[in-house]
């Protein structure tokens, strides 16, 4: 009898915390779709500028806030430029919001969270590429992937440009793919000689 009334007892309280757990997902994915709105908002609305180049006009107030050594005022103008350079549906902008992100973390102390985005920016920028058939940009994206030390990255990020590059109209496209190899692979071997890589 005392274990049914125990049982009994603890039902309500399963009942009302899976009824919670319930509520709180509904609330982050209530939460989700209103920051993605609010980014396609905030996208839309770049200066009134054309997309295509609003993300230039947005980095250029970031470098004149960090020019002025104000570190919150560009983090916020930096928002807005990668706003911006989503927007843009080109790989350009999405490189160079990673550059100056990269730049900001550093100068303000918190590199790994800078990096971190800047990886997200870089990534985009290389798919983007890789979708245009821009060797520039897979390159590009690579070189701020080698920055960052990611080894695997930049490796999976020559293999694609590799690929860009056999179906390039430029004569000096598979070259250039071999000369950024190269230097890429010296780099790291001498990082690896000195320890620095994981």
């Amino acid at each position: 009898m005392n274990d049914d009334m125990e049982i009994a007892m603890r039902e309500p309280g399963a009942h009302r915390w899976s009824y919670t757990l319930a509520l709180a997902a509904v609330a982050m994915l209530v939460l989700t779709i209103l920051a993605l709105l609010g980014v396609e908002f905030l996208a839309d609305n770049v200066l009134g500028a054309d997309p295509e180049v609003a993300w230039q006009a947005q980095l250029e107030r970031v470098e004149a806030a960090l020019a002025r050594n104000d570190l919150a005022g560009a983090e916020m103008l930096w928002s807005e430029a990668y706003v911006a350079a989503i927007k843009s549906r080109h790989w350009e902008g999405m490189v160079a919001a990673g550059d100056i992100y990269r730049r900001l973390g550093e100068l303000g102390g918190f590199r790994k969270i800078s990096d971190a985005k800047a990886r997200e920016a870089y990534l985009a920028a290389l798919f983007r590429a890789r979708s245009r058939g821009s060797l520039e940009g897979v390159l590009r994206a690579a070189q701020g992937f080698a920055e960052l030390g990611d080894q695997e990255v930049v490796d999976q990020c020559i293999r694609v440009a590799r690929s860009v590059a056999a179906r390039s109209w430029n004569p000096r496209a598979e070259e250039l793919v071999r000369i950024f190899a190269e230097r890429w692979h010296a780099r790291a071997r001498e990082a690896d000689h000195l320890g620095l890589m994981p």
